[in-house]
């Protein structure tokens, strides 16, 4: 299992863990956003799928239940520093993190590869500076993934 990708110039990916925050990300106000649960059961089958978010509505458990997403929730206040915990622990080299939020910044400068999705909540500068590709959807972020020769196009050497 795991999603190869190489990509000339830059590196090879292994990726075999997709990491999620929930609100601006892959929800927006609480409520997953439409499309993205189809194709996170397509990317499951490639690797498995985590939620790590700080679930600032409270309806991320809820809205996930069911689909074999792992799912966390940070418990200090130092949430930022708990989402790239989490990815070192998993094995940051196998790990795409997709996130937009300030508290996304670590995980995603940690991963080997980091998306920053910008949409209706916006996103933290820090977050768009600390990813490897920045697009203006989640649809489109998790798209990248399913047709890696767009990555191949905006990361290679």
């Amino acid at each position: 299992m795991g999603l190869k990708i190489n990509i000339p110039g830059w590196k090879s990916l292994i990726l075999e863990h997709l990491v999620l925050d929930f609100n601006g990300t892959v929800a927006f106000d609480g409520n997953i956003k439409p499309g993205v649960m189809e194709l996170l059961r397509t990317l499951s089958q490639r690797m498995t799928v985590h939620v790590v978010t700080a679930d600032t509505f409270g309806s991320a458990r809820a809205a996930l239940e069911g689909t074999g997403v792992r799912f966390f929730i940070p418990v200090s206040e130092d949430v930022a520093r708990q989402k790239a915990e989490y990815v070192e622990k998993l094995g940051r080299y196998k790990c795409v993190c997709i996130g937009n939020g300030r508290n996304d910044r670590l995980m995603l400068k940690s991963a080997a590869l980091g998306i920053a999705v910008v949409q209706e909540e916006g996103a933290a500068v820090e977050a768009i500076i600390s990813a490897d590709v920045v697009t203006n959807s989640i649809v489109s972020a998790l798209e990248l993934l399913l047709n890696p020769s767009r990555l191949v196009a905006t990361l290679r050497g």
